[in-house]
């Protein structure tokens, strides 16, 4: 059991164990990465795996602008191992020991097409992965069932994380030209993966004009930074965004010299001082001879205090106004139709795990752990106005600027379903429910969260029905750009004047329309009368949670909400102090 909850709860995702897949002769296919030949799935789909689509970013290559690998027709095998760019090992990479794992040759793509593809013109569903930028890999989404279901061919990437994706330094811009200096490697690496599908995803049955973008938390800012990127005009017609984050940094953030920015930790001067090199001599040679082990070794040995600089406002990938300000700008709008939507109980997924929350008491200290809400009624306060803000933030914000730089086929949903399979020893439906990435199964059809996908994604005609509702609407979606009815409601659009908002549910509360648009001011107005069961620390640390986190961190926001009634509670400091003693008193501040 304790097994089963540090793989269900600690990070985000693990993908199922899938033994050897059969090669089919019948499949080869001639593209310019080299001749690919597909394996067999348990649906009726072929799977191409391990396709390179730019050279390896490696040695002098490291922080570079990706390069387009020479037309080859030499054999592609799929790799005996999942195929990783270097993260540290953890559950999002389902290798849970080693340290830093992965290799810095690790631009590679998947394409699932339906077992018809030839002589087929079918929508592309391109998936970008998540895990906060840092972590994750293409190998752990198998969208076979959707690609059958659906008659899409769907397209899952790699791209560089942490700081070998996104690092801004003076000593690499001393020696770089034009988009080597931009910062943003990995943000490139999804727009090259993009290019290669253009020109070669017809070959897979896949129509290069009608391309749908996907993705997942970090992979749903990523589907944002395609959108407001200038580089990516013309790469995609859809787009889709599930819990998307949309934080974006300056150059002087991502640098921050001296811990300019005090909440900002991991930029590139602290990594560097980390490394043991001077910043203001170090060369560009110095920073590529350091092993990726150790950079990412030092990277993650800085403790994360809140935020870290990943996605740059340089100018040439990323607007120098950032992000959110961006999708709000004519001059970068690609006018396609966007679909976005948030998880109703998103940070259950890290909360469910913490001891100020839940606690865990063991039968005779024989049986595994019987985990209980501490607190139910401040448990399902907390979740539900962080997941409210989560959808403020990361949905309702991205999803009106947009509207007012003239997109017009804006959608919005809530993932509602919580009939997660309970059993005497995990109540999942009370502790985890609507939790964050719980939606991707349903997308998938499959289960996610490795040996605990049985618990989170059952065999029940509730999951069965939940996953007809997604896969018809994503499907749709990328077949036509609206993702029609859900059970005979019509699907409305997302606008100023009608904040829509489609519930996907298939339990008591089935499919419905709800109008919860708030905004952030609207819900710290309703924080300012919270229950009585905060406490005045409390209800701070939830305040600061609602602005700093999703979007761009609003400071000034905090020291002035209700006349400045947190100014004087140092949030970060007394989060700290709260870990400190939980792990007095159990040794850890989570359950495990």
């Amino acid at each position: 059991m304790k097994t089963l909850f540090l793989s269900l709860l600690a990070a985000t995702l693990i993908g199922c164990s899938v033994p050897p897949a059969q090669e089919l002769v019948h499949t080869q296919l001639s593209t310019e990465s080299g001749s690919v030949i597909g394996v067999a799935s348990e649906h009726p789909v072929v799977r191409w795996l391990d396709i390179p689509y730019a050279q390896p970013p490696e040695a002098d290559l490291r922080w570079r602008a990706p390069q387009r690998l020479a037309v080859s027709e030499e054999r592609i095998s799929a790799a005996k191992s999942p195929i990783l760019c270097p993260q540290e090992a953890g559950e999002t990479s389902g290798i849970v020991t080693g340290g830093i794992i992965g290799s810095e040759d690790c631009l590679y793509l998947d394409v699932t097409a339906p077992i018809d593809y030839g002589n087929q013109s079918y929508p592309v569903m391109f998936w970008i992965h998540g895990g906060a930028n840092t972590s994750g890999h293409k190998g752990t989404y198998d969208f076979s069932a959707l690609a059958a279901k659906e008659k899409v061919v769907v397209v899952t990437i790699n791209y560089r994380l942490g700081p070998l994706g996104w690092f801004t330094h003076p000593a690499l811009k001393e020696s770089a030209e034009d988009l080597d200096a931009s910062g943003n490697y990995g943000t490139l690496d999804i727009i090259a993966a993009l290019e290669w599908t253009q020109r070669n995803i017809a070959t897979f049955g896949g129509d290069p004009d009608n391309v749908t973008i996907f993705g997942e938390s970090a992979g749903g800012r990523n589907v944002y930074s395609m959108l407001a990127s200038p580089l990516s005009e013309g790469l995609f017609h859809k787009a889709i965004a599930q819990s998307p984050t949309l934080q974006s940094y300056s150059r002087q953030q991502a640098y921050n010299e001296e811990k300019e920015y005090p909440q900002l930790s991991r930029g590139s001067w602290e990594v560097v001082a980390n490394l043991g090199m001077d910043n203001a001599s170090v060369t560009s040679e110095e920073l590529r001879a350091t092993s990726a082990e150790v950079l990412l070794g030092e990277y993650f040995a800085i403790y994360k205090d809140h935020a870290e600089p990943l996605i740059v406002n340089d100018g040439q990938v990323i607007p120098r106004e950032g992000l959110i300000a961006a999708l709000g700008d004519a001059r970068y709008a690609k006018n396609v139709p966007v679909m976005a939507g948030s998880n109703r109980d998103e940070v259950s997924l890290w909360l469910g795990l913490s001891r100020y929350f839940v606690d865990a008491n063991s039968l005779f200290g024989v049986l595994p752990p019987k985990i209980r809400v501490r607190d139910p009624e401040l448990f399902k306060y907390w979740i539900s106005q962080r997941g409210r803000g989560w959808k403020a933030r990361g949905v309702d914000a991205p999803l009106l600027s947009l509207e007012s730089a003239g997109y017009q086929d804006l959608y919005a949903y809530r993932f509602d379903w919580d009939e997660q399979a309970d059993n005497w020893f995990v109540p999942f439906s009370k502790v985890l429910g609507a939790a964050h990435a719980s939606e991707i199964a349903f997308v998938m059809g499959a289960p996610m969260y490795g040996s605990v996908g049985e618990y989170m994604y059952p065999d029940t005609s509730s999951a069965q029905a939940m996953t007809d509702i997604m896969m018809a609407a994503w499907g749709q979606f990328a077949r036509i750009g609206s993702p029609g009815s859900v059970k005979g409601i019509s699907w409305p659009k997302f606008a100023s004047g009608t904040p829509d908002v489609m519930v996907l549910d298939s339990g008591e509360d089935e499919p419905r329309i709800v109008t919860d648009s708030p905004g952030l001011d609207g819900l710290l107005s309703e924080v300012a009368s919270t229950p009585s069961r905060l406490s005045d620390t409390e209800t701070c640390m939830l305040v600061w949670e609602l602005v700093t986190t999703v979007g761009d961190a609003a400071y000034g926001d905090y020291q002035q909400w209700q006349d400045g009634r947190c100014a004087s509670l140092d949030v970060p400091r007394e989060k700290a102090a709260v870990r400190e003693a939980l792990t007095e008193e159990y040794g850890s501040p989570d359950l495990f």
